[in-house]
């Protein structure tokens, strides 16, 4: 265990609720691709292989945001596939490590409970903070996808991060 995950704050991650739905909307950030958050277009899983999304519980037991996922595929007919991982915290709730601890969670769930090799994520290149974030639950910084978002009228660049099995 590293440094970071032992003094991270406690986190769970569990099924949405229909009474988490208004703590998970309308969340203000500059980097929303469409304005204020829908409600979560994704079910609770019934599986991680299927597009899902958890909500984030903070240590007090508070709805602190929710981690969502869908697949990429790699490789020749998508012969290799990878969860692309995002989150959204609710803007009390940050700043307190709350999205690396919960970023670190989903990723020991996939690597537990999947045979998948690389778990990915992407975020705005103005975004440090959540490129720190990533940093802090283990990604890796992979490079600039230039022109991949579109946002505010235009297209904008991002950074693509990933961590391997091997990494942990």
């Amino acid at each position: 265990m590293t440094p970071a995950a032992e003094s991270a704050p406690a986190v769970t991650l569990r099924p949405q609720r229909p009474s988490d739905l208004p703590l998970l909307v309308g969340g203000d950030t500059k980097f929303d691709d469409f304005g204020p958050l829908a409600p979560s277009p994704h079910p609770a899983p019934s599986r991680l292989d299927d597009a899902g999304a958890l909500t984030v519980v903070d240590e007090r037991d508070q709805v602190a945001g929710e981690i969502s996922w869908h697949w990429r595929g790699w490789g020749p007919n998508a012969g290799s596939r990878c969860a692309m991982i995002g989150i959204w915290v609710r803007p009390e709730h940050r700043g307190r490590g709350l999205g690396a601890a919960a970023q670190r969670r989903v990723v020991e769930l996939f690597f537990a409970h999947t045979n998948v090799n690389r778990v990915e994520a992407h975020t705005d290149v103005e975004n440090v903070a959540e490129q720190r974030a990533l940093e802090r639950a283990g990604f890796t910084r992979e490079g600039v996808t230039r022109g991949a978002q579109w946002r505010d009228g235009a297209y904008r660049d991002g950074v693509l991060y990933a961590i391997l099995r091997s990494d942990r």
